[in-house]
């Protein structure tokens, strides 16, 4: 590029998107592309641009919006939409409801090339329609045209950004508990577990109450199994102690459990486990009185389709701790990281 006065500049096309920032505006006062006037000269001024940069062609540079483009093209989600570029970068829209999943080895190899940029909401993260998902830029107006090349090389065989939309799942609910079975006490999860699976496209083909009685558990279990169920959802009888028998009646089943217990709260012992492709989670008393827990951060990956894994449910760890804010800003926190 070759930096001209402004004075001398009329008449001249910009290169690259200038922003201006005053009274609360921020954007691009001027495009790209656009001509100089005399009347130019004054505004350009009065945002501390003294000079501008006009193009000049040198093999193998690229500019800031040729980049952003090549950036987007190389990164395509199905279900989401890029717009711009805009002040040099482009940004990712979602175009429905649904999961993020960023491979995040692949971002940090692609940033740690040089000029590039790129940033996203966290991996697994929960969107709505209409969400901002990633923006990509270079921070020169101009890099060499190897660097895209090396981002686009690595993105060949491996995904950076997916967009998962989430699955209708048939649900059997199983509640367990001789004090609710009895009816000494009320259940309070079934409003609970309704309320929220309200959220995902899903049948609940009904909820069941045993007593704590393995058979009456496991029986209850294979009842929703026969009805096409590939989502179980049990509660009650979660803890260590002795007499609590959910965990016993899920190996029962045939599950797989990938882990009794996760390094998060609330909702440590939560329980996930697998029957073939039939996803099954154990639910802490925690998520009945609580308004976030590790069910509403864990529920979004089943409905997705996607199976943990022991080192997914490890990495919770960091970010595990709920902040117990007196409003709840949930999935707009630190809590459910990983």
């Amino acid at each position: 590029m070759k930096k001209i006065p402004v004075e001398s500049a009329v008449g001249m096309e910009l290169c690259h998107d200038i922003t201006a920032m005053r009274d609360g505006f921020k954007g691009a006062a001027f495009k790209r592309g656009h001509i100089i006037t005399e009347e130019d000269i004054p505004k350009l001024l009065d945002i501390g641009k003294r000079t501008i940069f006009v193009w000049e062609a040198n093999a193998g540079e690229i500019h800031e919006e040729e980049a952003a483009l090549r950036m987007a093209a190389m990164a395509p989600v199905e279900g989401a939409h890029y717009t711009g570029p805009s002040e040099g970068k482009v940004l990712l829209f979602a175009d429905r409801r649904g999961m993020l999943r960023v491979d995040t080895e692949l971002l940090r190899e692609i940033n740690s090339i040089g000029d590039i940029t790129i940033c996203t909401l966290r991996d697994h993260y929960p969107v709505e329609e209409g969400a901002r998902l990633a923006s990509m830029r270079i921070v020169p107006l101009v890099t060499k045209e190897e660097q895209i090349l090396r981002a686009e090389a690595l993105c060949k065989e491996r995904k950076l950004l997916e967009l998962k939309p989430y699955q209708h799942k048939k649900i059997g609910v199983v509640i367990t508990g001789s004090e609710v079975y009895s009816g000494r006490i009320k259940d309070k999860f079934e409003p609970v577990v309704r309320a929220k699976m309200q959220y995902y496209p899903s049948e609940i083909l009904g909820v069941t109450i045993c007593d704590d009685d393995l058979d009456m558990i496991v029986s209850a279990a294979r009842a929703f199994l026969d009805q096409g169920a590939d989502f179980l959802i049990f509660t009650g009888g979660m803890s260590v102690d002795p007499d609590d028998l959910t965990p016993t009646a899920i190996r029962m089943l045939g599950a797989d459990i990938v882990t009794h217990g996760v390094p998060s709260q609330p909702g440590n012992m939560t329980l996930i486990a697998y029957l073939g492709d039939v996803a099954i989670m154990g639910v802490p008393g925690a998520a009945i009185s609580l308004p976030t827990t590790m069910f509403d951060v864990l529920v979004p990956q089943i409905f997705v389709g996607d199976k943990f894994t022991k080192e997914d449910l490890i990495r919770l760890g960091d970010g595990g701790l709920c902040q117990m804010c007196k409003a709840c800003h949930f999935p707009n926190c630190t809590f459910g990281s990983y």
